[in-house]
């Protein structure tokens, strides 16, 4: 992996899904709507992900896999890529992080960095 600066910017936006959660079953959902900006000049192919979820009681788990719901999106210059996804948890918080494998259409791979983020039952922290 070379090293290429990252032009990505992520932005993140969190929701609890109570219906489809079952706190009698410590099963919590939440799904998440990624943002990935190119501030660059280059046109860049998000490749790869690599999550690493992390619930209240320090339980980690990691998801790796090629590209975001089933695309790898080519993003151009100054433009962006939006998707939803989700996840189970069996604490009423967490913690999500991880990092994009990106490549631009130079061939030269790096890393963007996806912020950590809290995962949390609205009122659940005061």
């Amino acid at each position: 992996m070379s090293q290429v600066e990252s032009p990505i910017k992520i932005k993140i936006d969190t929701h609890y899904l109570e219906q489809q959660s079952d706190v009698a079953e410590s099963k919590y959902l939440f799904s998440y709507t990624i943002t990935i900006i190119n501030l660059g000049d280059k046109n860049v192919t998000l490749k790869d992900r690599h999550w690493i979820i992390t619930d209240a009681n320090g339980k980690e788990s990691e998801v790796k896999g090629p590209g975001v719901v089933g695309e790898t999106p080519t993003i151009t210059p100054n433009t962006a890529y939006q998707y939803s996804s989700g996840t189970v948890m069996e604490t009423p918080v967490g913690f999500m992080r991880g990092f994009y494998g990106m490549e631009d259409d130079k061939g030269e791979r790096f890393l963007a960095t996806i912020p950590t983020f809290r995962l949390a039952v609205p009122g659940i922290l005061q």
